[in-house]
């Protein structure tokens, strides 16, 4: 009986000993779990965010330094402190005073929520920035000036969008130059906040009933002179999320339609005039995106239509800066190699008259030869490789062979026809 019950018991430890170390093991594979997806979160977290606002290049600088830097309102921490932007920073904190206070007995707990939400984002914004001189400043500065920037580009957007929400004497509305130069500002590289920041702040502070836009609507109406298309974007081309506000911008540029890479990539095309000239023809397009440029098999090239303003040369060297300068250097560069492009067709003032006949370029500049000069002052070198429209150069140069050889023939045969006359005659 004693044999029996210490034979049970010794089936029992072993039952409980073997339950223990299923549960230890299951524990353990449990909490590897936990760690995997908290170290694939991470990654994620950190990739989404770092170093999307970067320092524009010194060698893309050069002789423009002037096209990179604010010269009205500094945003976000490159340019904070400057002096000569600190005459605007009493307007900016009136911008922020205007929206909190619309409802004046929440305003203190309006505040708190902002700096409370700002504290958190805090880490993931200083990601963002690409530079490490952003690191002296300090905690609070730095959440303050997220708040005080983001406010006033909300606020900003407000007033553009209602205009009885302006005031008369407002400085930024109540002379056309100064308007300008602040949205000019507002897409430099190096003039931005996170747009994580923006949208966050977008959903504390008391937007006015009258005004029914989302953030990004409100954007691309205060950006609508910069958008090809005159600016009509749906908000459904947009991904799930935006960098900042010139990111925004370049996303309106951007194809819609897939390029064909050439197998033997090159980069190299002739001007306008000389493909005119042995028999390629030229059509303005009806397109989604300034960037659907195709050659079809008649010979045609077919570009959408790009208008030019004299900020179009601010905007697409910052364009150019933010494809060049960031952590991810590799695939296509579109807008530059779009630039590239249009800077190998249009050599000459001839070029940009041929273009602007054909409605292929739509300038306020005053003449054709400022049109050359604008092309000529955006610079850009890149690899071959990220050459997006390297398909579509193939396919020209490869007919133009074609049409040139052709031509020689037809020219040889005529030839031959008029020495056999001569001979028979």
């Amino acid at each position: 009986m004693l044999l029996m019950s210490q034979g049970k018991m010794m089936e029992e430890d072993i039952s409980y000993t073997n339950a223990k170390t299923e549960d230890h093991v299951l524990l353990d594979i449990v909490q590897e779990e936990e760690d995997l997806v908290q170290s694939i979160g991470e990654k994620m977290k950190n990739i989404s965010s770092v170093h999307r606002i970067n320092k524009v290049r010194q060698e893309l600088k050069k002789g423009s330094e002037h096209d990179y830097s604010p010269k009205l309102v500094s945003i976000g921490p490159f340019h904070h402190g400057v002096a000569t932007l600190n005459d605007m920073e009493e307007h900016k904190w009136c911008y922020l005073n205007t929206l909190v206070s619309r409802k004046p007995i929440n305003t203190q707990t309006i505040l708190e929520n902002c700096v409370k939400t700002l504290r958190n984002l805090e880490d993931k914004a200083r990601k963002c920035y690409g530079e490490n001189t952003i690191d002296q400043m300090g905690s609070n500065e730095f959440v303050q000036m997220m708040l005080l920037d983001s406010c006033f580009i909300i606020e900003l957007f407000i007033k553009f969008a209602i205009k009885g929400f302006r005031r008369r004497d407002d400085i930024f509305f109540s002379n056309y130059e100064t308007f300008i130069r602040l949205r000019c500002d507002l897409i430099l590289l190096e003039n931005q906040i996170p747009f994580l920041v923006l949208h966050q702040m977008f959903h504390l502070v008391p937007i006015p009933k009258g005004c029914t836009y989302s953030l990004i609507q409100l954007a691309l109406l205060f950006f609508r002179k910069l958008i090809p298309g005159e600016g009509l974007v749906t908000t459904e081309r947009f991904g799930p999320e935006v960098h900042h506000l010139l990111d925004l911008v370049h996303q309106c540029y951007l194809p819609t339609s897939a390029q064909i890479h050439s197998s033997e990539v090159q980069k190299h095309t002739h001007h306008v005039l000389h493909l005119h000239h042995v028999g390629i023809k030229f059509k303005k397009a009806i397109s989604d995106s300034v960037m659907n440029i195709r050659f079809t098999k008649d010979g045609v090239l077919e570009i959408p239509p790009l208008k030019i303003y004299n900020y179009s040369e601010i905007l697409f060297k910052n364009m150019v800066a933010m494809e060049l300068c960031g952590t991810s250097r590799s695939g296509p560069k579109h807008v530059v190699s779009y630039v590239y492009l249009m800077k190998s067709l249009v050599r000459s003032a001839n070029d940009a008259s041929y273009f602007t006949q054909r409605e292929i370029l739509d300038s306020s500049l005053s003449n054709d030869k400022e049109i050359l000069e604008l092309f000529t002052r955006l610079h850009v070198d890149f690899d071959v490789e990220d050459f997006y429209y390297s398909g579509l150069c193939d396919k020209v140069n490869k007919y133009k062979k074609e049409t040139k050889w052709t031509l020689c023939c037809q020219k040889i045969s005529h030839v031959l026809k008029k020495t056999s006359k001569g001979i028979t005659g």
